[in-house]
């Protein structure tokens, strides 16, 4: 199709010049209708952009490009004009880690394009194989505010949210890497599903960060990402983990619509305050009505509840009744997680014969209470073990830093 007369004029005119890549927009990351708007300030007409949009959509999403020099059914002066205003960033591999379970993990580096002068930062994202499926977990934040006290991650201080490039970034990134776009090559290794089957066939949100404390960002990357002309993944494949903010669990039903699973590791309030100290603004009565009032919520759509099993802190017989009492009603699977130890933490992951006693009272009242399988433990990419370099010191740290070393080590 021949370019349009707007497209040609601006590169007559002179206003196809490149725009600096600090200051583009990023395509990845937008909705149609924040393509569409990109477009109409370049000038298109309406027809044209409902054209554009769904072309560079789905070279975007769908075909994983990242140069619109490959976007053939584009002509040629749309894609001069398109690359010189806009960009299509992906994160930078700082380092990828393989399991000798073939789990991966990859330290990805994000820059910030709305404060370029600002360092970059690193998240660390993980792929779980399994036969004839795989679980990518994706990072919503760059540390943690919440200081879950069992949790690696929640001693790495908040250095800001991402933004919805940056975590659907993850996802294409992803693809990109374990051969998941059309013509990709996948890793001969024997772990990554092959053939028709898709490499990512599972997404969760239990990476670094609260995710909904960063809802609208996370919200837009997940609508993306289940968007069936474009990655599109079942939104019964992508799991949202929070860790109870009940302010926002019955939008995440409402808005995004995926499943839900609830980090709860706690049957009482003054345990859960210790181990979940967001239970002090939401304790445990508030976060199980949201539960019971989830969009949604069926025997077909259950609600994960997660429980990391500490050794003689929460593992007795007791607290295997108790939470079945506190779930009463609720259409729900329990995930029992063997707690993954890091340096320095104060806990101890209980004996298999205990988990195993603890599972048998769950199941005998009829709920369904996996032990999840602990994966990549010897990369740290296990569940609760994820911490980036990307720590923000505070001027008082970094005086002392400085006061110990000197000001250029």
């Amino acid at each position: 199709m021949a370019v349009s007369l707007d497209i040609q004029s601006q590169i007559n005119s002179g206003s196809g010049k490149p725009v600096s890549e600090s200051f583009a927009p990023d395509l990845i990351g937008l909705d149609r209708n924040g393509i569409a708007l990109e477009l109409e300030k370049l000038g298109l007409d309406a027809r044209e952009i409902r054209m554009r949009t769904g072309q560079l959509w789905n070279w975007i999403y769908v075909n994983g490009v990242t140069d619109f020099e490959r976007m053939t059914n584009i002509s040629k002066p749309a894609r001069e004009v398109f690359s010189n205003h806009f960009t299509l960033r992906r994160p930078e591999i700082v380092s990828e880690q393989v399991s000798t379970d073939g789990t991966r993990k990859w330290l990805f580096r994000f820059t910030d394009p709305a404060h370029p002068a600002l360092p970059p930062v690193d998240v660390e994202t993980v792929y779980i194989p399994e036969p004839g499926r795989g679980t990518l977990c994706v990072s919503s934040q760059v540390g943690c505010t919440l200081n879950c006290s069992f949790c690696h991650t929640g001693t790495q201080a908040l250095v800001r949210n991402l933004t919805a490039g940056e975590i659907i970034g993850q996802l294409l990134m992803a693809r990109q890497m374990l051969g998941d776009f059309p013509g990709g090559t996948r890793p001969d290794n024997g772990l990554v599903p092959g053939g028709e089957t898709r490499a990512i066939t599972n997404v969760v949100m239990m990476g670094m960060g609260e995710p909904l404390y960063n809802f609208e960002q996370v919200k837009t990357a997940l609508l993306i990402a289940s968007d069936g002309d474009g990655t599109s993944l079942s939104k019964r494949r992508i799991t949202l983990s929070t860790s109870g903010v009940v302010s926002h669990i019955g939008r995440t039903g409402d808005e995004i619509g995926v499943m839900l699973a609830i980090s709860l590791h706690a049957v009482r309030d003054d345990l859960r305050n210790e181990l979940v100290p967001i239970n002090k603004k939401w304790p445990l009565k508030d976060l199980l009505e949201a539960c019971r009032t989830y969009p949604g919520l069926s025997n077909a759509r259950r609600i994960t509840f997660e429980y990391v099993m500490l050794k003689g802190i929460n593992d007795s017989d007791a607290d295997a009744r108790e939470l079945v009492r506190l779930l009463a009603g609720i259409p729900a699977k329990i995930n029992l997680i063997p707690f993954n130890p890091w340096p320095g933490s104060p806990y101890e992951c209980s004996d298999w014969d205990r988990i195993e006693t603890f599972a048998d009272i769950v199941n005998h009242a009829g709920y369904a209470s996996p032990v999840r399988t602990p994966r990549g433990r010897d990369i740290f990419a296990a569940c609760g073990q994820l911490k980036s370099a990307s720590e923000r010191l505070t001027k008082r740290a970094q005086r002392e830093l400085e006061t110990k070393t000197g000001p250029d080590s």
